[in-house]
């Protein structure tokens, strides 16, 4: 078994994980990878993946989703071949920023906005700041509230030296225990998912920008910006979600009127590899309703 861990080429990643429809656009010195598929004229769905992941997560909803919709998608910052963010800053607030940057290059004014995880706290982060540029919002299982056991104010990742040891040695085998809990059933995930996430989290600079946002993140109280949320809101959850409990669903319902719940029995928190269709179906009655 192989304990050293280096990173791999950049240029081997892109020639792998980068095909087309792939591309890269410069934005404020950021160079982001990003898939924009199906018709320009389209109505705009902007997805964001969660922690640890990468556009590549979408592979099976953007199948469906780009044949009514223009579907954008992107690494975001630190992750997948999008690399870290300039002077490792991964604030709520540099995040939102460069959202806004991402979809002014892309002449995107006005989109339907779905985030997953960590994606799902930057989206809602959004929509409070930018209301008017969101149509509908869509958050699978958001990260912002304080988890159980937490408090706000706290970092919720404690994140010692010992941790800069994931630099250097990632065996694949702690990557797949990574991935176990998000699905309901671990049994099901494949070897070319956990090959997926292995070679991505070994992109150049990755490891060194996840310790660097563990280390930046402090739980805050999002009420009073969730109450700012103008757009329509699917909340989407798996019911046996052990990453970020479907109970936290509750504490958005209070902070956000216009919202519907969905709640998914026998469902995880990779809704979107897991079981594609059965959360999709969701989101498509959704944006339907939406869109009438």
């Amino acid at each position: 078994m192989m304990i050293f861990t280096p990173d791999l080429s950049q240029r081997e990643l892109v020639a792998k994980y980068a095909k087309l429809p792939s591309q890269f656009i410069e934005v404020n010195g950021l160079k982001v990878h990003y898939r924009d598929t199906g018709e320009r004229s389209a109505p705009v769905v902007v997805l964001l993946h969660g922690f640890g992941s990468s556009l590549h997560t979408w592979d099976e909803w953007s199948k469906v989703l780009e044949q009514t919709h223009r579907v954008v998608r992107l690494d975001l910052a630190g992750f997948g071949l999008t690399g870290q963010a300039p002077g490792q800053d991964y604030s709520d607030q540099a995040d939102v920023q460069r959202i806004l940057d991402f979809l002014d290059a892309m002449g995107i004014e006005r989109c339907i906005l779905l985030g997953h995880s960590m994606g799902g706290r930057m989206a809602w982060n959004f929509a409070s700041q930018y209301p008017h540029r969101v149509r509908a919002l869509i958050l699978m299982a958001p990260d912002g509230f304080p988890l159980p056991g937490q408090r706000t104010g706290q970092r919720p990742y404690d994140v010692g030296p010992v941790a800069d040891l994931i630099k250097f040695v990632m065996p694949k085998f702690l990557v797949r225990k990574s991935i176990e809990p998000a699905f309901f059933d671990a049994q099901s995930i494949g070897e070319e998912l956990i090959q997926r996430y292995y070679d991505l989290l070994r992109a150049p600079t990755v490891r060194e920008s996840i310790l660097q946002r563990m280390r930046q993140t402090v739980n805050s109280d999002p009420v009073e910006r969730l109450k700012k949320i103008t757009a329509p809101t699917l909340l989407l959850w798996g019911e046996r979600d052990r990453m970020i409990p479907s109970s936290n669903s509750l504490d958005y319902e209070k902070a956000l009127p216009n919202s519907k719940t969905v709640i998914l029995p026998k469902a995880s928190h990779l809704l979107q590899e897991e079981n594609p269709e059965v959360g999709l179906k969701s989101v498509l009655d959704f944006i339907n309703m939406e869109l009438r």
